[in-house]
């Protein structure tokens, strides 16, 4: 399945992307002291587990003692039979092993032979070399073709579990200029748990220098922020919260959550195109914290939700603004500049997915698990949220969930909706007055996760339960063409 997806900004990859360096002995120690994933689910702040560093040598020493007592034990009350030299033999092999030893160093092994040449003094001297110099030429401008990432090319991240095993995906989709397309996976990176939420961000941890970074949120407590332009990367260049193992009495070892760490799963990301270095984060442990990547580490905690805190989302057009929705069906807007709440809308049902619209600084569409989805303005937050307040629209969207929605960026009014009923839908929002103009079920499955291009503000990314990554090039629908079709120069 297909659980989360995102965009890359075009031109953000780099054009060769560079193969990581294997992790120095630190970095794997730190690795292992340090758990970024709370694989048990558990969200108590601390666990404890034995720990005896020192009983697996013991136990492997125990083992050859052991072994070689009973050969000696089975050689002497032998002693004379003709299968005695078949024990013999067995105390003769393993003093021979001399296991005692084995984990010294062998000294004086000659592993050249002698009297035959091995190696040439030059790889010019090599016929087997010089025979395949220019085979090998060929294969390495292939192979580096193969890895270029154009300034044109669309990079789509994709989030996918298969087979137990949770993938995030960099996806190449090249457009043809006769309408066909192409897409491929360029690279991956294999997550410590199940994906449930992504950002695209271009600021770098610690220097706050442009790149090319994702940020991820798993069943875990932890973000785990990448570099995407390393190819075999084994682990993220920073994570934000989770756990880490301490040394406790007794040689017990205790896993801590780090300061600021979320307790339980991240279900939604939103990065701040404006104030770049500040990625926001909703959780199962009904909070909502604001992160600097460049300090890394939380910089505020919000606990002004009662539920589970399903997602977030930036104003575009006053980057302070923060919206997040909650399974207590409730939606409010932060000012981060005050750590204040400005407002709060209650709704019908668990809250989704929310969606700033692009083109008008005061409304915003929020996504429902009753198939609802509806449209407020940020100036009409009402303070009784029994009553709540009063919506732009109440649009009866779809059947099932709608678990997704996104705005095209350069089509005023022009919206999208994906739901677990496995519909796609395309809505004309002009005059307040919802018009489905076109309609797909694109085989995916249950539809978890679609979003526009930027770029190209007409095409769809589509994530499903199914688990293959679909594009829909929305302008090929006449529908979109009839409405939207003025905007659709995409030079």
């Amino acid at each position: 399945m297909i659980s989360a997806l995102s965009w890359v900004r075009k031109g953000a990859a780099k054009y060769v992307p560079e193969v990581a360096e294997p992790p120095s002995k630190e970095e794997i120690e730190e690795l292992v002291n340090t758990d970024s994933v709370d694989k048990s689910g558990e969200s108590e702040d601390e666990e404890e587990m034995d720990v005896d560093t020192e009983k697996g040598d013991a136990d492997a020493d125990a083992a050859v003692s052991q072994a070689l007592a009973a050969a000696k034990a089975l050689n002497n009350d032998q002693e004379g039979d003709q299968s005695s030299a078949f024990v013999q033999n067995i105390s003769d092999g393993l003093r021979e092993l001399d296991m005692d030893h084995y984990d010294d160093e062998d000294g004086g092994i000659d592993i050249f032979g002698k009297g035959v040449d091995l190696y040439y003094p030059s790889n010019d001297m090599d016929p087997y070399l010089k025979e395949n110099t220019e085979e090998n030429a060929d294969d390495e401008e292939e192979e580096i073709e193969d890895m270029t990432i154009k300034p044109t090319d669309a990079v789509i991240l994709c989030a996918r579990v298969e087979d137990e095993v949770n993938l995030l995906e960099v996806c190449i989709f090249e457009e043809a200029e006769d309408g066909d397309s192409n897409m491929y996976v360029h690279h991956d990176i294999i997550l410590s748990a199940f994906p449930l939420s992504m950002a695209w961000l271009d600021c770098r941890p610690q220097s706050g220098e442009k790149g090319n970074f994702v940020a991820t949120g798993t069943m875990g407590p932890a973000i785990e922020i990448w570099d995407l332009d390393l190819i075999d990367e084994v682990q993220p260049l920073l994570a934000l919260g989770g756990k880490k193992r301490v040394k406790g009495k007794e040689k017990k070892i205790k896993k801590k959550f780090k300061k600021g760490s979320h307790r339980d799963a991240v279900l939604g990301l939103a990065w701040n195109k404006e104030l770049r270095n500040v990625l926001a984060s909703a959780s199962a442990d009904k909070t909502v914290k604001i992160w600097d990547v460049v300090q890394e580490k939380c910089a505020v905690t919000l606990e002004h939700h009662t539920d589970k805190v399903q997602t977030v989302a930036w104003s575009r057009h006053s980057p302070e603004l923060l919206l997040s929705g909650s399974f207590d069906k409730s939606v409010a807007l932060m000012d981060m500049k005050s750590s204040s709440e400005s407002g709060r809308w209650s709704v019908d049902a668990d809250v989704e997915s929310i969606a700033w619209d692009p083109h008008n600084e005061h409304a915003f569409v929020v996504s429902l698990e009753n198939g609802m989805v509806q449209c407020f303005d940020k100036r009409s937050a009402s303070s009784d949220t029994v009553s709540g307040a009063k919506t732009i629209f109440t649009l009866h969207a779809h059947e099932k969930a709608v678990s997704s929605l996104s705005f095209s960026s350069v089509a005023p009014n022009f919206l999208a909706t994906g739901s677990t009923d496995k519909m796609i839908k395309l809505w004309d929002l002009s005059n307040n007055q919802p018009a489905c103009i076109a309609s797909q079920n694109p085989k995916a499955g249950k539809i978890f996760t679609i979003s526009f291009s930027e770029d190209s503000p007409f095409l769809l990314a589509i994530g499903g339960h199914k688990g293959k990554l679909q594009v829909w090039d929305t302008l090929s629908d006449q529908g979109v063409v009839n409405r939207f079709g003025i905007y659709g120069n995409r030079n």
